[in-house]
């Protein structure tokens, strides 16, 4: 399928500031000494709408190797919510700095590139991931630049993430944005379907193939739904796991071959002690869970992978219901970080647990060309204006958005536009 070709920006006319409204853009290239932020301080860490607060701050300065990105969308991540929370670390502890600008996602403009910058220009559309690294070790030389000494998540490790007017990248972090998308369906989708993509394609020889049955917890969120559809179109069979009734078509219709709703079951948090009467009511809900995954997959077919992320409230019961020689892969703790399981069924049936974080550029490039081809729906549920981004940080953290996932708009003006110049032309 042909690919969008670049197109350049138009001229228009600015004015020269230091410091512009939200939605007022600048002259092409023109960097203001200052801009407007959502900036977490380390004094009011807790729930987003408290730890999150305007401010205007000073435009971050680019390195030889770095590019400075007018963002005009952003996405909501969970570790936007742990960044406020200070949980399980405080991002005070990892960067140092003053204050904390979260937001691991955005599409947006190269304004401002660095001398030894050579694949992108000022003017060129972007969508940004979120891993970055020191480039200088041989892990980021031939071998896997997740496993470098040096690899931070930009917008959570680092100081200067998407929800400010610029943000500060690594060259390497920038992709070519998919026209077909408005600003904030193409800002929405890097960081869970890059995640999501590792997990799947990216831990040998567990590599998701034809045919294979995988469990998809929290099959409509947004880590959930890009699993479901990659496994789709990698000829697998997914299994998703739901929590509310009403998202069953949702999921059925990215191309699960079954759902099944956790709350029919009661083996859900830590496991109880083993050989108790506690442990044995658990074990047969487990097996009650188990056989519903056979009614889609076939008597006696357990899955190959299981798409992990909850922690603590799921964990015991994927390690359960993997298949022997199988991968139980987990990216995050979403209900906790204190995971128990049965080790007699891990050794046993020699199953593996393969921790995953995020992706490196290639991994994130693949997935990100499967959107570029419009292989791939970005599920985009929900747009929060600019003054919304703590309220809809807070929406996520009650679980109370809606299935697919969540942007917030930044330079853009409105939601439905494709082009800087519709960008400017709203604005007016």
């Amino acid at each position: 399928m042909a690919l969008d070709s670049p197109t350049p920006i138009a001229p228009y006319d600015a004015p020269v500031k230091d410091l512009y409204d939200i939605g007022e853009m600048p002259p092409l290239g023109h960097v203001p000494a200052r801009m407007h932020a959502w900036a977490i301080r380390q004094e009011r860490q807790g729930e987003p709408d408290q730890a999150m607060r305007l401010e205007v701050v000073e435009t971050p300065a680019i390195d030889s190797n770095e590019v400075l990105v007018l963002v005009m969308a952003a996405g909501v991540n969970y570790n936007g919510i742990w960044a406020g929370l200070g949980v399980p670390i405080s991002m005070f502890d990892v960067h140092k700095q003053p204050y904390h600008i979260a937001g691991s996602d955005a599409s947006g403009i190269v304004w401002a590139v660095g001398d030894k910058v050579k694949r992108w220009k000022v003017g060129d559309e972007v969508v940004i991931h979120c891993n970055q690294d020191d480039g200088d070790d041989e892990e980021c030389n031939g071998g896997d630049p997740m496993y470098s000494p040096t690899q931070r998540i930009w917008g959570y490790e680092t100081p200067d993430g998407s929800f400010a007017q610029f943000t500060r990248v690594q060259s390497q972090q920038l992709m070519p944005r998919p026209k077909h998308l408005t600003w904030e369906e193409s800002a929405c989708y890097t960081l869970t379907l890059a995640t999501a993509y590792r997990m799947l394609f990216g831990h040998e020889p567990h590599e998701l193939k034809p045919g294979m049955n995988v469990l998809v917890w929290g099959a409509s969120g947004g880590l959930g739904s890009y699993a479901i559809q990659l496994i789709n179109a990698a000829g697998g069979n997914a299994i998703g796991v739901i929590s509310e009734e009403d998202k069953r078509d949702f999921v059925l219709g990215l191309g699960a071959k079954g759902v099944i709703n956790r709350k029919e079951f009661n083996c859900w948090g830590q496991l109880p002690t083993v050989n108790t009467p506690e442990y044995k009511a658990w074990f047969n809900e487990v097996r009650k869970f188990g056989k519903a995954i056979w009614d889609i997959t076939g008597k006696g077919n357990n899955v190959d992978i299981v798409f992990e992320h909850p922690g603590e409230a799921t964990f015991p019961v994927s390690t359960f219901v993997c298949k022997k020689g199988g991968m139980v892969v987990i990216c995050a703790g979403t209900t906790g970080f204190n995971c128990t399981f049965d080790v007699r069924y891990l050794w046993m049936h020699q199953k593996r647990i393969q921790g995953s974080h995020f992706a490196h550029l290639k991994q994130a490039s693949a997935a990100n060309r499967l959107m570029l081809e419009r292989r791939l729906d970005p599920c985009m549920s929900e747009v929060f204006p600019w003054a919304e981004i703590p309220a809809a940080h807070v929406k996520m953290m009650k679980n109370q958005h809606k299935p697919g996932n969540m942007a917030v708009l930044v330079q853009a003006p409105v939601t439905g536009l494709r082009t800087f110049e519709d960008a400017l032309e709203a604005r007016r």
